[in-house]
């Protein structure tokens, strides 16, 4: 009896040996992969970084370590980093030429073939990142609107309604300031903002027009000084009386908070802000920039953001894998739920958002045209020129025809 006891536990503490040595082999396997992520989204630090974790509970051995620089510094700071081969894994890439422009000199990705791709998402949301044969160099990630956020409360209080016309923007404006509010929280100190969210989100396609008219202007068949552009330089001359007193000095961090502690009743900017507010101690809501009367309204919901990967990454399969899982429903649907407010999945697949400001922003865009900001496309160059003119306008040192006349001078 004893001798076979002895067999026994002989037996077991072979298995258990076994067992342990080739769990241990197993786990060796399991080789731990680290991606690295750029972005220019250094404020997303806690979304990204839920979203990454979300993927790593299917992809356990792939950790992805996302990694933001400065939103103006990001294109200097990327070009540097591939240049010195030491660039990110996976990156933001930047729409239409800016983002081609690393895809031609070799650092982004083909990503053409990546699974569900070209069937998830339209021909209008791929075409940012597509080049002019058809080759994709980065995964549409998402897109951002342009609206004029305003106090709710104040609008209540003083029996205002929303504009349905420029020239009852401008009215409200004027029936703001003499009730003693600032109208607006813009100003021009960071100039970016004032281009962008301003002049190119809210009044270039109210007053030039969406996609159609934009490409005349991209061909040369229409004239950047041509009636429609004066009349924009000359909007922006109209509403710099309702900025803030010393706009010229205040930033774009000011008007945030111009705004959130109800000193500027309404801020045209874009989506991506709407997360600030959250805490706001008023109820605030958004509408559209309005289009002059007999014109149509026209949003400009803007593809920002893609994502692709670096040609000399040391893991492409690990790379490619990701690309391709935001290429699916599940994908997308976690990014959305992950995403800072503001920011909209460009996918086909019908993704409910939770935030109601959100749900407000997308709202907008029904039964109305959208289009890019209006230089994204074809025009870049003209960013500075087109930047510079805005300002001069409001600041009066240039004429609404003087302003137009120094941008179509710079069109190449």
């Amino acid at each position: 009896m004893r001798k076979i006891t002895i067999l026994v536990l002989s037996l077991l503490l072979s298995v258990t040996v076994s067992s342990v040595f080739f769990s241990c082999s197993r786990k060796a396997e399991v080789k731990q992969i680290v991606l690295t992520m750029g972005s220019w989204r250094a404020d997303d630090v806690t979304q990204m970084n839920n979203l990454l974790a979300e993927y790593k509970k299917i992809v356990p051995n792939v950790d992805i370590q996302f990694k933001p620089t400065n939103p103006s510094d990001y294109n200097a700071t990327l070009r540097l980093q591939l240049d010195s081969g030491t660039g990110p894994d996976l990156m933001y890439a930047r729409s239409y030429a800016t983002g081609q422009e690393l895809y031609d000199a070799g650092f982004f990705s083909d990503c053409t073939n990546i699974p569900g791709l070209l069937d998830n998402f339209s021909e209008t949301n791929r075409a940012p990142w597509m080049t002019k044969d058809g080759k994709m160099f980065a995964v549409p990630f998402a897109a951002v609107s342009h609206a004029v956020y305003y106090n709710k409360d104040i609008f209540q209080k003083e029996g205002l309604a929303i504009p349905q016309t420029w020239e009852d923007f401008l009215s409200l404006c004027s029936t703001l300031q003499k009730k003693g509010y600032t109208p607006l929280a813009n100003g021009v100190a960071e100039e970016w903002d004032i281009l962008e969210c301003f002049f190119l989100g809210g009044i270039v396609p109210n007053f030039v027009g969406g996609a159609a008219e934009r490409v005349k202007y991209e061909k040369g068949e229409k004239k950047l000084n041509d009636t429609d552009f004066v009349a924009a330089y000359k909007a922006m001359a109209d509403v710099a009386k309702y900025c803030p007193k010393g706009y010229e000095s205040v930033t774009y961090n000011d008007s945030q908070v111009l705004f959130n502690t109800q000193k500027a009743v309404m801020f045209m900017d874009g989506s991506w802000t709407a997360g600030v507010y959250k805490d706001a101690p008023f109820q605030w809501g958004v509408f559209a920039m309005p289009a002059p009367a007999g014109r149509k309204t026209v949003i400009c919901f803007h593809p920002d953001m893609a994502l692709t990967m670096n040609t000399k990454t040391a893991h492409p399969e690990e790379a490619k894998a990701f690309l391709a899982w935001l290429c699916t429903k599940e994908g997308a649907t976690t990014a959305s739920k992950n995403l800072p407010v503001g920011y909209f999945p460009m996918i086909k697949f019908d993704i409910t958002l939770e935030d109601p400001h959100a749900n407000e922003f997308l709202a907008l865009n029904s039964g109305k045209e959208t289009d890019a900001r209006f230089v994204w496309p074809a025009l870049m160059d003209l960013y500075s020129p087109m930047n510079q003119a805005v300002i001069a306008v409001m600041k009066g040192s240039m004429t609404p025809q003087q302003a137009a006349d120094s941008v179509e001078s710079k069109k190449k």
